[in-house]
Formats: structure tokens, C-alpha cells, sequence
């Protein structure tokens, strides 16, 4: 999905791809609301994805300069010589970053969870239009303390739900 990065200014690409590596690092990561005009949802959630997950897996994995150029081929050289030298420039941050991730991956662990789905019945208007709702609890274990955490979704956003954890679970089992 890192070919709509094509859909980007040669001169914007830098930003997006440094403010991804932040994201990445544990900082602000970038914000739909300055790319709405560039990307739809859809496409935004994958593109981050997929270029956090390229970032993460180029330098864990220790992946040549050729090799990454070569995951990069559908986007255009220009492009991919754009990602690559970010990547250069920040690869020890991401480093860093992945190291602190996995040190405290142990501190919070999911325990539980619970699912409802109901309809939005909150006015006549919204009544007609039957829009189905889930609910979603989740019992988050945090430094030792239980944490719980409530979603509430339409099947939209689960559907994005699902597809961002999927993606998720394939980067984990990568870098095992």
C-alpha cells in the first residue's frame, strides 16, 4: 500500500515520513487532518501501517539499502530514495525505540475482554436509521494495575479495528 505515497509532493514526502519515524519512536505521529485532502481513511491507515511496519522491519532486521529500495519499487525511485534516506538518518532513533518497546512490552498485557452490540436509538431521526454499534471493553493489565478501556464503534470502525490489528500481528510474528 506504500505506492499512494506517490499521491504526495516530492516536497511534502520528507514530513510525513519523518513525522511517521516520530510515531514510530513513541512521539506524535502524523494526523490525518493535514493529508484529508491527500488520502481517505482507508488509505491513510494503511499507508501508515505500511511504512511504520517497513521502518520497524528495515532496521530490525538489518535489511541492505538494495533490499528496501526493492520493497519500494511500485512507489518510484524518487520516492524510495526519499524513504530510504529518512530511514538512514533516523535508523539508531528507531533502533532505540523498538529496544524500549520491547523492554516494556511485559508491563502491559491484555487480561480480558467483552463485546456488545446494540443500536443507536438516541433520537427518532437516528432511530430510522438502525445503526448497529459494538461495544468493546477491554481489561488492560498496566505496571501491575488492571486497566479497563471502553470502545464504542460502528462496524466501520471495527472493520478498521480488525484490519489494524491484523496488520499488527503480522509485524509481531515478523519480528519474531
Amino acid at each position: 500500500m506504500i505506492h499512494i505515497l506517490a499521491k504526495l509532493s516530492n516536497e511534502e514526502c520528507p514530513k510525513l515520513l519523518h513525522r511517521v519515524v516520530d510515531g514510530v519512536c513513541g512521539r506524535e505521529p502524523p494526523r490525518l487532518a493535514d493529508y484529508r485532502g491527500t488520502w481517505n481513511l482507508v488509505e491513510w491507515l494503511e499507508l501508515l501501517d505500511s511504512l511504520s511496519s517497513l521502518f520497524r522491519l528495515a532496521v530490525s532486521k538489518k535489511i541492505p539499502d538494495g533490499e528496501v529500495l526493492a520493497m519500494l519499487a511500485d512507489v518510484g525511485s524518487g520516492y524510495g530514495e526519499t524513504v530510504l534516506t529518512v530511514l538512514r538518518a533516523r535508523q539508531e532513533e528507531i533502533r532505540q525505540a523498538l529496544v524500549e518497546r520491547t523492554n516494556n512490552v511485559s508491563s502491559s498485557t491484555l487480561q480480558d475482554f467483552d463485546w456488545q452490540i446494540k443500536l443507536a436509538l438516541s433520537s427518532d431521526k437516528i432511530s430510522c436509521l438502525q445503526t448497529p454499534l459494538i461495544n468493546l471493553s477491554l481489561d488492560v493489565k498496566e505496571n501491575g494495575a488492571l486497566k479497563a478501556v471502553s470502545f464504542e464503534m460502528n462496524s466501520e470502525e471495527l472493520q478498521t479495528l480488525i484490519s489494524s490489528l491484523e496488520a499488527a500481528n503480522k509485524v509481531v510474528l515478523q519480528l519474531k
